[in-house]
């Protein structure tokens, strides 16, 4: 979902009734009625089952994905170029495999759950190559690209400390919320997520321009955006190549169909590495299975779940136990005073100037009286190189995500596939001239662009109270790491 969904209308829109509704298999797939429409085909006809019939009872998640697939693979030429480029690129799907180990069968779940096609849970790959700190040029962000106004209006919080949108289990509630609206307005699985792109009107306008030219309003015939005509063969393609990875020789890094994580609500603020000690787990690892949290700690206000790989899990629950809530939170608020300077705020306090600026996002030295800091607590062992080293891990994360190779035989193809995949710039710094868009804050913009909130405020003169007006350009100097275009 890079484009925001428009013309959505709060007061059409019941998230209960959207978990509610029936989504079954048996619905049709493909073109609604309409003069000139080709027949709806069906999707009574099921993948093939395995001995019991039961996909739930094979050993791995991608043997129970294959087994439950049904969409029918369209013999269109963009469907065929996007096979062929996972085929010969068998390493993408390698590494996505791996990627979605700790949450794919979370979301199989969730899908079964729902009776919603097995399909989708391949859409983070189209989305965000499975990464959920990805984020968009169009400020859409996580493992199901939400923008800020859509996540907001399917139940996602945001604030300084949390983002709901690269919270993958918050997450996938949210973006199965939107595609059950989606398709219980269209009854057609190909607009839906055509929808789920390019945004509900889109698609409407789309419908109607055929319709009043007598043309078929079958999803092939609309008249979409680019991307949008792009997308929905992506998620085809990769359907076919997922349930014949053995016959193309992909290697899918074979995930346990079992949970491999819990997810626990600890009732109150923690901080993240003392969470990572009570779970006897490394801190960069309680890192990347709690992407959601902005911080060194969950929110004062919730949510107050954590994600913890479930061989760990009795025992952080014992632990948590037997810790008072008191000695959950290991920092406290420190009024800035006129000539204060960090290294004298931290020696003060007994702490380190790296520890001080790790908490509060600082990368230099200059502070603003009567702004706060979060300051470590002296009589606690939380160390700054456990802070460092999470955030560090966090973007490498982002590092991570595969390139796409290009192919002068299929330029446009391949931009595509680029387009999903999370581009790093060369490693020189740079001024970058941002255009504020609604949803914007400066938090947001700071993670995004790799800076602090007080780097983002000294460059353009502005205080961190002031807000922000659309259409206000910012200048914002960085590395800049975003997706393609």
């Amino acid at each position: 979902m890079r484009a925001s969904i428009h013309c959505i209308a709060a007061c059409a829109i019941l998230l209960s009734a959207c978990q509610a509704s029936n989504h079954k298999t048996g619905s049709s797939l493909g073109s609604a009625s309409s003069k000139g429409a080709k027949a709806p085909v069906s999707l009574d006809q099921k993948a093939s089952k395995s001995v019991n019939g039961n996909p739930q009872d094979v050993v791995y998640v991608w043997d129970r994905i294959r087994l439950s697939m049904a969409m029918p693979i369209p013999n269109q030429a963009l469907v065929n170029q996007y096979r062929d480029w996972f085929i010969r690129h068998p390493q993408h799907l390698e590494l996505i495999s791996q990627r979605a180990r700790p949450f794919l069968y979370l979301i199989v779940e969730e899908l079964e759950k729902r009776d919603l096609p097995i399909e989708l849970a391949l859409l983070p790959i189209v989305e965000s190559s499975f990464n959920p700190l990805a984020y968009s040029s169009a400020a859409a962000s996580g493992l199901w690209q939400f923008t800020s106004p859509m996540a907001s209006h399917f139940g996602l919080d945001m604030n300084w400390w949390y983002d709901g949108r690269r919270d993958v289990p918050a997450a996938t509630i949210a973006a199965l919320d939107m595609l059950a609206y989606l398709y219980k307005k269209t009854d057609n699985w190909l607009y839906a997520l055509a929808a789920y792109n390019c945004g509900e009107g889109r698609l409407r306008n789309a419908i109607r321009e055929n319709e009043s030219r007598g043309l078929s309003t079958d999803f092939w015939s609309l008249n979409l955006p680019k991307e949008t005509r792009q997308y929905v063969p992506q998620l085809l393609a990769l359907a076919d190549v997922v349930k014949k990875a053995d016959e193309y020789g992909i290697n899918l890094n074979q995930i346990p169909n079992r949970p491999l994580v819990e997810v626990i609500d600890v009732g109150s603020q923690i901080d993240l590495a003392v969470a990572a000690e009570l779970a006897q787990m490394p801190i960069e690892r309680l890192q990347k299975l709690n992407p959601g949290f902005n911080r060194w700690t969950t929110s004062p206000d919730g949510p107050h779940q954590l994600i913890i790989p479930v061989g760990k899990a009795n025992g952080f629950k014992q632990a948590l136990a037997e810790t008072k809530v008191s000695d959950r939170v290991q920092w406290f608020k420190y009024k800035i005073r006129a000539g204060d300077n960090i290294s004298a705020i931290a020696k003060r306090h007994q702490t380190s100037t790296s520890l001080i600026q790790s908490m509060n996002d600082i990368q230099g030295d200059r502070i603003i009286a009567g702004n706060f800091l979060y300051m470590p607590n002296p009589a606690t062992q939380m160390s700054a190189a456990l802070v460092s080293l999470a955030k560090d891990s966090a973007s490498q994360e982002v590092k991570a995500a595969p390139e796409f190779i290009n192919n002068s035989q299929q330029t446009d193809l391949t931009k595509a596939l680029a387009s999903k995949s999370v581009q790093q710039s060369k490693s020189a710094e740079k001024t970058v001239n941002h255009t504020v868009k609604y949803g914007d804050t400066l938090w947001s913009l700071a993670r995004a662009y790799q800076v602090s909130v007080e780097q983002i405020v000294s460059w353009n003169n502005m205080t961190d109270k002031d807000k922000l007006s659309e259409g206000k350009t910012l200048k914002l100097l960085t590395n800049v790491r975003r997706f393609s275009s």
